[in-house]
């Protein structure tokens, strides 16, 4: 993991999530009514801790985002923004505002699945390392959301036959892997091996996979780099390095260049092509996730490409339009602390 020193752009990402998070709308709330009782919609009395941000991933990502910013980084906020960052999740994350969102999910089994469960399990486990003495509160208060994402998620993996390959919120490999380190964190090993099984019945298998078809026009996550980014999540070091020259042979070399080339965005305010300033983070953070298993000339590369494509988003993070501005931090920091 990166020290702070390293996230030079430290106090900016914790400013922006702030702004975004402090954006009552546009807001697409994903609410499915129930009947015509169950048509409140307004953000903050629809879910009272992961409004914001347009819509409740984004919320708690950028949440998590900023946890994780009071963590490796405090050093670099000064003390008004700290402050602010500590009243913007306190405002938030009480055991009563958490209990709308749990009852609000138990109601709605289907809302967020996997994409949002597996950002509110990160979420819930930054909660539990932050030091800062008022993250005990916020994580017992969160506990009970993270509990049920525990529980959700072996029935879900048991009725999900085939895995969701796209580059968008429902890839399954995508889910596994946050799943699996929030698990991880917090000593579920159940969870954890659940989850390991899953990914070897949908992936283990896979081999010489085509990418000359990536990225699709509104990816934000590599389906090829997202599958091999959840394996090494889950394989020992040694299967996983074997597994990779099977499924993605001549990565770093003279196959798959398509994946180390920074996207095109002609639109950053259309929401669906800022998910392209997306794909460039999220590959820079798969690309070096699995360097280390790739052979050297290959590996630096691949290292090269993920500095390249992070660097090609850089100016839209805490600058672009809201449309990229509302969640992109959350992927600056997993390719910042994949380094």
């Amino acid at each position: 993991m990166v020290h702070s020193s390293s996230i030079p752009y430290a106090a900016d990402w914790a400013r922006i999530a702030c702004d975004v998070l402090d954006t009552p709308f546009p807001y697409a709330a994903g609410h499915v009514s129930n009947g015509p009782q169950d048509c409140e919609v307004t953000p903050p009395r629809l879910h009272p801790v992961f409004h914001g941000c347009l819509d409740w991933h984004s919320s708690a990502h950028m949440q998590w985002s900023l946890v994780t910013l009071l963590t490796v980084a405090a050093d670099q906020l000064d003390d008004d923004l700290t402050d602010r960052v500590v009243s913007e999740l306190t405002g938030r994350v009480t055991a009563e505002q958490v209990t709308v969102e749990v009852e609000y999910v138990r109601a709605h089994p289907g809302f967020e699945r996997p994409y949002g469960w597996a950002w509110a399990a990160m979420w819930w486990s930054a909660l539990q390392r932050c030091p800062l003495p008022q993250a005990r509160g916020w994580a017992l208060a969160a506990a009970p959301l993270a509990e049920l994402v525990w529980e959700s998620v072996p029935a879900w993996l048991d009725r999900q036959t085939y895995p969701v390959r796209h580059g968008g919120h429902a890839n399954s490999a995508f889910a596994v892997m946050l799943l699996s380190r929030a698990a991880r964190q917090a000593d579920r090993g159940d969870i954890v091996d659940r989850l390991a099984r899953a990914a070897r019945e949908w992936f283990v298998e896979d081999t010489d996979y085509d990418t000359r078809f990536e990225p699709s026009g509104h990816d934000f996550l590599s389906p090829a780099l997202t599958e091999a980014a959840c394996l090494a999540e889950v394989l020992p070091r040694d299967e996983f390095t074997a597994w990779l020259a099977a499924f993605l042979p001549g990565l770093g070399a003279d196959r798959h260049r398509n994946l180390l080339q920074a996207p095109t965005v002609t639109d950053g305010a259309d929401g669906q092509q800022a998910h392209l300033y997306g794909l460039a983070l999220s590959r820079a953070w798969q690309l070096r996730m699995v360097a280390p298993s790739l052979p050297e000339s290959a590996a630096q590369v691949v290292l090269a490409a993920a500095q390249q494509q992070e660097a090609s988003t850089a100016p839209v993070i805490t600058g672009g339009d809201f449309m990229a501005t509302h969640w992109l931090v959350s992927f600056a920091l997993l390719a910042q602390l994949a380094q």
